[in-house]
C-alpha cells in the first residue's frame, strides 16, 4: 500500500471517527435535555402540590377561626 492510500485511509478513518463523536454528543446533548426538561415537569407539579396544600390549609384556619364568612 503506497502513501497516498494510506493517507486516504487514514482520512477516512478520522472522518468516521469525527462523525461518530458528533453522534454521540447530540445523543447525549438530547438525553440530557429531556432529563432537564423532566426534571422541570416534576418540580413544578410538586410546587402546583404544594401550593394546593397551603390553600387548604390557609381554608381550613379559615374557617375554624371563623374567618371564612
Amino acid at each position: 500500500m503506497d502513501s497516498q492510500n494510506m493517507s486516504y485511509n487514514a482520512g477516512q478513518a478520522k472522518a468516521k471517527l469525527n462523525f461518530f463523536m458528533c453522534s454521540m454528543i447530540l445523543r447525549t446533548h438530547a438525553q440530557a435535555s429531556s432529563a432537564a426538561q423532566s426534571a422541570q415537569n416534576s418540580m413544578q407539579q410538586a410546587g402546583q402540590q404544594m401550593q394546593a396544600k397551603a390553600q387548604g390549609a390557609a381554608d381550613a384556619v379559615k374557617n375554624a377561626t371563623g374567618m371564612n364568612n
